[in-house]
């Protein structure tokens, strides 16, 4: 059987793809959205740093990779929170 050659690297471990995507977010990204974009989601290749912001995880994804199609690893971040999305009581924004 032929091996199939493909452009997308395989994909990185989770908490790998953790860690440099919340690096990344805070290294080069934050400031740039902290003060207008709060609410919103950034979506970011880990493999090459480019990025995509939105109001939604979903479309940021795939503005993302329409831009960017080789977007393998890709870490989401809500501008302004801890977390994602929150369940339950208690409000998970930043206070830093």
């Amino acid at each position: 059987m032929a091996k199939v050659e493909t452009s997308v690297s395989p994909r990185q471990p989770a908490k790998e793809v953790r860690r440099r995507g919340e690096a990344i977010y805070k290294r080069r990204i934050k400031a740039q959205v902290e003060n207008d974009h709060s609410g919103e989601i950034v979506a970011i290749d880990v493999g090459s740093g480019n990025w995509a912001i939105a109001g939604t995880a979903r479309i940021a994804a795939e503005n993302l990779r329409a831009r960017h199609p080789d977007a393998n690893d890709v870490w989401l971040v809500r501008v302004g929170y801890q977390a994602l999305r929150s369940f339950g009581a208690g409000s998970l924004r930043r206070t830093e």
